[in-house]
């Protein structure tokens, strides 16, 4: 998940330097989109993953 959201990010970064401003927010927004689904997804693994040992 998180490879993903930078891989998104660097297309936003090469978009926003060859002046597509369209698919550069777009991708930005995706990257961010994903970059909190992997927060939330690591914090409940964190949590949810520590139970089952003594």
């Amino acid at each position: 998940m998180l490879s993903w959201a930078i891989t998104f990010l660097i297309i936003a970064i090469i978009a926003a330097v060859l002046g597509f401003g369209g698919i550069a927010g777009t991708a930005a927004g995706i990257a961010k989109i994903l970059f909190v689904i992997f927060l939330i997804l690591f914090i409940a693994s964190f949590f949810f993953g520590r139970r089952g040992r003594p």
